[in-house]
């Protein structure tokens, strides 16, 4: 839960505040632009309607004095935008002349836009505060310029900023409001969202310490198709895999335990025989003494070579010795000495021989008379009940790939099909009750594969299994 809660900080933290930085700089830049296009708008009016009025008035500004004064009161009382903005007609010494308003005596409030239009001639805004009443206002002077050039006084319009800022503020206010909006919304997404994420993160996390701890085999229910899917699937194959490896290495040792305590009691056994015996034993009972005691040995020296190569295999020193190799001799020679052991044991071992030309390919003979040996092996021991063993070499192409083909066949019952794909794993010894570490297929294939060749082992038809292998000639 603190893992959790952490990282939703992190992410309130990184997200959220990203999010609020980028809303605040969106508001304020959008009640910028607003207020710009506001007073922009406003400003061009003003000016639009002062240059009208001005252009409207040089035919009072050609009159005398007091005929001027007396147009422009006329002009400010019949003013018809009054409760906008009020029109004002100011001298040259800031004063005002005539006024919408009715009461004009006395100094308008000096700002910029009354001196440049006297100075420049040209129209001129202000916009800021009353320099008189504090309040904001925008203002446009427009000058008023006698028949001898000389500026006689100033139209300007002035307009309180009240209602606009007021209206600029009800906007940023709403546009604040937005950003809140979003960012609530994206808060409680996120929340969601990642809550999405932490609670199955946390399943998976508490199954994996069940796990670790020993629980092996236990599923995850898969909730989701998307990554988090995916890692369930993965977490589940991998619990699978690991209880059946565990499951396999326990029968393993169970196995390894009993065969190796099976020539050992033998061996102990006729051993004190022998000895309590001293002189007194005929030779027939010694010779079978000895037989036994040198079969059982043979035994164990095969399981200790075998549990040799499995560490090799593991710890990643399982080497090659490659050179130039006549395959069909290896093989007919591995064919004919097995066979001659075999056939004490009432197996009849058949080599198919054909007239393939089988050129020599770059291989390491010692391991792959292994490889042959070990499975001829199999095929007596599991499928010996048949009375028959066959054996072949040929060359194949097969999509274009040309291989050396070995294919040796028993006719016992064969293997159940839920156990074929498992029978070349590590320790696996399926239903069989026939003697073996359950290592010596897996070896078989770690150097068939390292030859760049493939074992496949499958039921033949008719009954009996077939153990084919693959080595490819051109890519040797």
């Amino acid at each position: 839960m603190k893992r959790n809660s952490g990282l939703q900080k992190r992410w309130l933290r990184n997200t959220l505040s990203i999010l609020f930085a980028i809303v605040l700089l969106c508001v304020i830049a959008l009640s910028i632009m607003v207020a710009a296009y506001y007073y922009s708008s406003m400003e061009a009016g003003m000016e639009a309607k002062a240059r009208t009025s001005t252009s409207f008035f040089d035919n009072y500004v050609r009159q005398s004095y007091n005929e001027y004064y007396q147009s422009c009161a006329k002009f400010a009382q019949s003013f018809d935008s009054k409760d906008q903005m009020e029109l004002q007609f100011v001298n040259t010494n800031n004063r005002i002349v005539a006024s919408s308003y009715g009461v004009y005596s006395g100094m308008a409030g000096v700002t910029s836009d009354i001196r440049e239009a006297i100075e420049t001639k040209a129209i001129a805004s202000y916009a800021g505060t009353n320099p008189a009443t504090g309040e904001r206002i925008m203002a446009v002077s427009s000058p008023l310029i006698y028949t001898n050039g000389e500026v006689i006084g100033v139209l300007r319009y002035v307009t309180s900023l009240r209602r606009a800022d007021r209206q600029i503020m009800l906007f940023s206010l709403c546009a604040a409001l937005v950003g809140l909006i979003v960012l609530l919304v994206v808060y409680v997404s996120g929340r969601y969202f990642v809550k999405s994420i932490l609670v199955p993160v946390q399943e998976l996390t508490a199954t994996a310490k069940r796990i670790s701890a020993g629980s092996y085999g236990v599923q995850i229910p898969r909730k989701s198709d998307d990554e988090i899917g995916e890692l369930t699937d993965t977490i589940n194959e991998m619990s699978e895999k690991i209880s059946r490896a565990e499951k396999m290495q326990s029968e393993f040792v169970s196995s390894v335990s009993h065969e190796l305590r099976t020539p050992l009691t033998a061996i102990s056994g006729w051993s004190e025989t022998l000895l309590s015996a001293g002189a007194g034993v005929d030779s027939a009972e010694a010779r079978r003494g000895l037989s036994i005691i040198q079969r059982e040995a043979a035994r164990l020296t095969d399981m200790v070579e075998e549990l040799l190569e499995f560490t090799r295999l593991q710890d990643g020193r399982f080497t090659l010795n490659v050179v130039p190799c006549d395959l069909r001799t290896e093989f007919e020679d591995t064919v004919f000495m097995y066979g001659s052991r075999l056939r004490q044991e009432g197996i009849v071992l058949d080599y198919l021989e054909n007239d393939d030309d089988i050129p020599e390919i770059p291989c390491d003979p010692a391991r792959m008379k292994q490889v042959f040996l070990n499975i001829l092996d199999n095929a007596a021991k599991h499928g010996g009940e048949g009375g028959r063993i066959t054996a072949e070499i040929c060359r194949e192409n097969a999509d274009g790939q040309d291989s050396v083909v070995i294919r040796i066949r028993d006719f016992g019952p064969g293997i159940p099909e839920e156990e074929l794909p498992l029978v070349k794993k590590k320790f696996y010894k399926g239903a069989s009750k026939a003697r073996g570490s359950g290592i010596g297929l897996a070896v078989c294939e770690e150097i068939v594969t390292m030859h760049n060749g493939v074992l496949d082992i499958a039921n033949a038809e008719g009954g009996g299994a077939v153990v084919t292998i693959r080595l490819p000639i051109a890519e040797q």
